[in-house]
């Protein structure tokens, strides 16, 4: 008997710790990957993605196949379900492949008394895909694989491109890198991925950005261990260009873990930066990053909305506040915050980020910038949390980002498609 473990057993505990437990994937997976060989690890991640992004349409399959669902301790057999289903309708494994590695993870799983069930409902799956496939099509949460209370925020946002914003978060994401232009520009990069035969492309959006063809290993990138490039969303790499950074400033990067906004900023200029994060392990990773590239800042363990437990009263020239969101922006790189976020948490945010930029906003220089940040497409986080700030206070001025960006109607909204879905606003304090 094979010691590597059942990618599809894996697969189920993975899914099980997310949707049941309230686990993050980002945790589980790098857990459940510990041993594996690369081929396996890639197919394990491919099969956690995949169910979470048809998880309603999977959930709704099973009800019309299993006589009686699989609940308390045979919870985890219900995901093997849902595993196998995606197999057979999502991806290229041989169907007689997915159903007997599906049926095989129950040895791993030690429950070789349900072989026949399993095996029984992924077969009876197969002859009914078609006539189970138009059932849920009716269903609006199974048709777009979406939580309903989303799909009705998205529909009021964004009444004629909706649609579009669901389907986009169905897709893989692309894999972005950020040059490093304290070493190369954007171009001298790109011509060096052209050199070792990396597939890419540019946009002039994103002056630091370079889209890779399909994802790859960091480590064959050109240079990446000294700090060449890192891994960034395009939309992400818009928060130090909209700072500007000079040198000598005294720069606050607010709520910074990983790491890759304060990076981009020192990237910029030899500025004197404060990361700041109420996690300590995540400032790990922040250092982590610094050290890679070679770059120094100043790590504060702190809550943003909680000054005086760490500020020393000396004032910033710029802060950039990427607050704490719901993450909607980048739902196709993190398909679990579908399953994970509640509609009530949309209000309970918007409060903590109305109260982090309040809190933060007097610890800026008259003359100062600040840039407020999101990674959500939802208006309460947004514009309307931006547009209550500058009617609430009189020495902000609103700095537009685009023609449309006004003070009523502040800020750029990006949707997920080139870039990740993000949200910026630029205040300067009157002087």
């Amino acid at each position: 008997m094979s010691n590597v473990p059942n990618v599809r057993a894996l697969a189920a505990e993975t899914l099980y710790n997310v949707v049941d437990k309230g686990a993050s994937l980002n945790q589980e997976l790098p857990f459940a990957s510990q041993g594996l060989p690369p081929k396996d690890k890639a197919l394990l991640q491919q099969i956690c993605y995949g169910v979470l992004r048809y998880l309603p349409s999977l959930e709704n399959y099973c009800q019309h196949l299993v006589e009686q669902p699989l609940k308390g301790k045979r919870r985890i057999f219900q995901f093997l379900l849902y595993v196998g289903i995606y197999q057979l309708q999502h991806m290229r494994v041989p169907p007689h492949a997915a159903i007997s590695e599906t049926v095989n993870a129950l040895a791993q799983l030690r429950a070789l008394g349900l072989k026949g069930l399993i095996n029984a409902i992924l077969r009876s799956f197969q002859r009914q895909q078609a006539e189970l496939e138009e059932k849920a099509k009716l269903i609006p949460v199974c048709l777009y694989n979406h939580p309903n209370w989303f799909i009705k925020q998205v529909q009021t946002a964004y009444p004629d491109s909706w649609e579009a914003l669901l389907e986009e978060n169905q897709q893989q994401a692309p894999m972005w890198l950020r040059v490093n232009q304290a070493q190369f520009s954007t171009q001298e990069y790109s011509e060096m991925l052209s050199a070792n035969d990396i597939e890419h492309t540019l946009n002039p959006d994103f002056i630091d950005g370079i889209k890779l063809a399909k994802p790859r290993d960091v480590f064959s990138l050109p240079e990446f261990d000294t700090g060449a490039c890192s891994v960034q969303d395009a939309a992400a790499q818009l928060a130090a260009r909209f700072l500007e950074p000079k040198a000598d400033d005294y720069i606050l990067d607010a709520c910074a873990a990983p790491g890759g906004k304060t990076c981009h900023i020192l990237e910029l200029a030899d500025a004197d930066v404060l990361a700041l994060d109420s996690d300590s392990t995540r400032l790990e990773r922040v250092k982590q990053n610094l050290t890679r590239i070679g770059l120094g800042a100043d790590l504060q363990c702190g809550d943003a909305s909680q000054p005086h437990t760490w500020w020393d009263e000396k004032l910033f020239d710029r802060i950039l506040l990427d607050v704490p969101c719901s993450a909607t922006g980048v739902i196709r790189r993190h398909p679990d915050i579908k399953w994970l976020r509640r509609a009530s948490d949309i209000e309970d945010l918007s409060k903590l980020q109305n109260d982090i930029l309040d809190s933060i906003w007097p610890l800026l220089k008259p003359g100062g910038t600040l840039v407020y940040a999101t990674c959500s497409v939802l208006p309460q986080e947004n514009q309307q949390q931006v547009a209550k700030f500058l009617a609430n206070n009189d020495d902000v001025e609103h700095i537009p980002l685009h023609e449309n960006d006004t003070v009523t109607t502040p800020g750029l909204q990006l949707l997920p498609g080139e870039s990740d879905g993000f949200y910026y606003a630029k205040l300067v304090k009157k002087a």
